[in-house]
């Protein structure tokens, strides 16, 4: 969250914080599976009710996806006579090129509890599904036929999570270093 430092963060804004930080806290002593809704709530000072104000369920404070926008258009912006599989390398390295690199130790602190827990390793897959599905969708409409653009968004998507995962576990690595890694491997042979 930027808070500009001219106001002050509204109350929403450091309830937010305070759940997000309390809970990371309590994820990474106690682990995820062996923290409560409640827990967290009472050591952010709030109810479990408000809790659900802010997450619908206890792993959307650790899942978080904006980034599906930039990634679509990123790889729309690719030259349509590149195979699909290509077309989504690029574009996803593209996307991430052009963003700034996290600022703040939250998103790698939420990165590497996802990457330590099995069950949240699967929470992350299926949230994947919606940047899987607007990947696809946008090759079938460049041309790709949906089997092979299907498979070239699967393919993608696993490297940019390796690379994920890559830089939550090393804290000397940036997040475009370790996606550009992870794209490496695979696009080296397409």
């Amino acid at each position: 969250m930027t808070i500009g430092t001219d106001r002050r963060p509204s109350k929403r804004e450091r309830t937010l914080a305070a759940l997000v930080e309390h809970g990371l806290d309590l994820f990474e002593r106690r682990g995820y599976d062996a923290t409560t809704v409640a827990q967290i709530a009472r050591a952010a000072g709030v109810t479990e009710m408000t809790f659900f104000r802010y997450f619908p369920a206890k792993e959307h404070l650790l899942l978080d996806d904006p980034y599906d926008p930039q990634l679509t258009a990123a790889i729309a912006s690719q030259p349509s006579d590149l195979r699909p599989f290509v077309r989504a390398a690029r574009g996803i390295r593209a996307a991430w090129r052009s963003l700034p690199e996290p600022e703040t130790p939250i998103i790698r602190r939420r990165v590497r509890i996802i990457a330590q827990t099995p069950s949240l390793r699967g929470a992350m897959w299926r949230n994947t599904g919606n940047t899987e599905r607007a990947i696809v969708e946008q090759l079938v409409a460049d041309g790709a036929s949906p089997d092979v653009a299907r498979v070239a968004a699967a393919s993608v998507l696993a490297a940019l999570v390796a690379g994920l995962f890559l830089w939550a576990e090393e804290e000397r690595t940036t997040l475009a270093d370790a996606i550009e890694r992870a794209l490496d491997v695979i696009e080296a042979d397409a």
